[in-house]
Order: structure tokens, then C-alpha cells, then sequence
């Protein structure tokens, strides 16, 4: 682990600064106690309205991930923090069971997950994602994923029943074609090349499955959209989607500060090019417009991204990558009693 280094958390009353060299980051995990499972999404750019997730904070350590911010609320930092004291909830499985039974429950889409990833190292031990997913098994109810780790894997057999009885869509996150560049930004997650394992084994058994080019960072991995999108359609991927790197917040300082050390030759041309895609700025809040650039190097990387997932045969869908239509919910029916 890495030493400590957090940006100021705008919502603390006092900062702290080491007088000698900070000491190595442990791992802390902290549980929740949270009443609610189920995070209710109002914004209007994306395709998904309900999501679970039972971890906060991330072992992946992202540079760029844009749930940073969000570990700021529990009175840690987005840096180091967000990477080593992480969150569980405990009761995420029966959180979600009692979610279901309520009368107002229509059976739509849950996504796993919206904020960290829900297959990170913990769930090898905790295992609330793969029970969570087991109470969706039970009610019937649609589900999609996103994770960059190859521990979905152990959850095949869950994944195929929801195939059966319900849908389901796994999406590997693989916004890098070079592994070397991928551990300077993403340092603890799984190598690009097990990702696209991850996908071929998922596809080979059934599982509809797609690869999220996501961040989508100008000047450092839009030139390798070919090779993923190719890489993933060879795996079996059906369903490509991209999303432009969001710096909200302290995420930017996390981000330059990572790309700065372990890219230095790089770093000023990737940020004059994400200065380009964004009319001068590091990030646009706005709707929309956060998930796309604008401008004549962002019409480039958008017109090579549609001729390469039209050349490959990848659904032409933009938006609404999940299926979330015709429900397939159902509540289990309880056992009468006999005496």
C-alpha cells in the first residue's frame, strides 16, 4: 500500500498534515448500518434507475473513479482513504429481500453496481454480492453488472439461472488495451488480458455480455479502442459502450496527481487533451454533457468508435445497455402452515 495522501475534504472542519513521512496505508473495513440497500438514480443520462451496492470505497484504486468524492461524506478522504478504509454492509441481503416484498416493488432492473465495484477482493470473503444476488435469483428480478474483476466468475451458476428465469448482462470494464498503462492508473486491478478472459468465459456459457471502455481518457486510451472493441468481440462480447472521463470534485486532484507520477511524459499532453474535449475545463457537470466532449478531437474519437463497433457488429444502442422492459418479477410464495 501506498502512503497516505488525500486531497482536503471540503467537508471537514479541521485538515491534518504529517510532520514526517506519512506511514504505509492498511486496510481498514469498517461495516454500515445502513436501513436501505436499494439507491434510487434520478439522473436523466443514464439507462438505469436502481442499484445495489454493498461496498463503499474501492482495493481497485482507481485514479479516475468518479465515486471518490462520495467517501468524503463519511469523513474520510478521496485518495488513499477511498482505496483502504472500506465500507461493507453486512445486511445488504436482507435489505434487498425486504426491498422486494414491499407492495410499491415492480420488479425493474437492479444494477450492481452504480458507485465501487461490487466483485473488489473483499467480496471473496464477505460474499454480499453473490447473496444479493441470490435473493434477485429468487424474486426473478433483472440484473446487470459492472466490475473489472474476474471473481464474477465465481458467481457463473447464479448468472445462468437469471439467464434462465429473469435477464441478465454482465459488462467488463476494460478501458485500457496495454497492461503496463493500465497498472499506472488502475494499480490493483485484474490485467487487461484476464478481463478479456473474464468476458470469454462468461460468453462461452451463455451470459449476454459487454465490454464498458470506460473512463474514456483523450490523448492516453482513445487510441486503443480498436483493439479493445476487437479484443472483446473476439471474447463474445455483444454490447459495447464508452463514457469521457468525469474529474468531479476531488477526483481531479487524485487523477492529475497519479498521472503526473507515473506517466510524467505523458501527463500535460492528457490533460491539454481532456482541456479540448472539454472547452478548456477538466469536467462539465451538466447532463449529458458529462459523459461526452464536444469539440473537433471528441467528433474524431466518436466517429472511430462508430465505425469500429458498427465494423465488428456490436448493438448499435447508445444508451439503455441493460434491458429493462418486461419484468420477469415474481414473489416467492410463502409455505402455509400445517398446524
Amino acid at each position: 500500500m501506498r502512503r497516505v495522501d488525500n486531497p482536503p475534504n471540503p467537508f471537514a472542519a479541521i485538515e491534518r498534515e504529517w510532520l514526517d513521512e506519512p506511514p504505509p496505508a492498511e486496510l481498514e473495513v469498517f461495516e454500515d448500518s445502513s436501513q436501505e440497500i436499494l439507491s434510487a438514480n434520478t439522473s436523466p443520462d443514464l439507462p438505469f434507475r436502481w442499484s445495489v451496492n454493498p461496498y463503499r470505497g474501492c482495493t481497485h484504486a482507481c485514479a479516475y473513479c468518479y465515486a471518490r468524492p462520495t467517501h468524503e461524506y463519511l469523513g474520510f478522504g478521496a485518495g488513499t482513504d477511498f482505496d483502504t478504509k472500506i465500507v461493507v454492509k453486512p445486511r445488504a441481503p436482507e435489505l434487498l429481500r425486504a426491498s422486494f416484498m414491499r407492495p410499491s416493488w415492480r420488479g425493474e432492473l437492479v444494477v450492481f453496481s452504480g458507485n465501487t465495484d461490487c466483485y473488489q477482493p473483499l467480496e471473496s470473503t464477505w460474499r454480499l454480492t453473490r447473496r444479493c444476488l441470490e435473493v434477485c435469483n429468487e424474486f426473478r428480478n433483472p440484473v446487470g453488472v459492472i466490475t473489472k474483476s474476474p471473481l464474477v466468475e465465481r458467481d457463473l451458476d447464479l448468472l445462468l439461472e437469471l439467464h434462465r428465469h429473469a435477464s441478465v448482462r454482465v459488462f467488463a470494464s476494460i478501458p485500457f488495451a496495454d497492461d503496463a498503462i493500465g497498472r499506472a492508473i488502475e494499480p490493483r486491478v485484474a490485467p487487461v488480458s484476464r478481463r478479456f478472459e473474464t468476458l470469454r468465459r462468461l460468453a462461452a456459457a451463455g451470459i449476454p455480455t459487454g465490454v464498458s471502455v470506460a473512463p474514456l481518457i483523450p490523448g492516453l486510451n482513445d487510441a486503443d479502442i480498436p483493439r479493445i472493441l476487437e479484443r472483446a468481440r473476439e471474447a463474445g462480447a455483444l454490447y459495447a459502450q464508452c463514457v469521457l472521463l468525469r474529474l468531479p470534485g476531488s477526483v481531479r486532484d487524485v487523477f492529475l496527481s497519479r498521472l503526473r507520477a507515473a506517466l510524467p511524459e505523458r501527463a500535460a499532453r492528457v490533460e491539454n487533451r481532456i482541456r479540448d474535449v472539454r472547452a478548456g475545463k477538466l469536467d462539465d457537470s451538466r447532463f449529458f454533457a458529462r459523459q461526452r466532449g464536444a469539440g473537433i478531437y471528441w467528433d474524431m474519437i466518436e466517429r472511430q468508435w462508430e465505425l469500429h463497433t458498427r465494423r465488428l457488429g456490436f448493438s448499435a444502442r447508445r444508451n439503455g445497455e441493460f434491458d429493462n422492459q418486461t419484468t420477469t418479477f415474481q414473489r416467492p410464495k410463502l409455505q402455509p402452515e400445517l398446524f
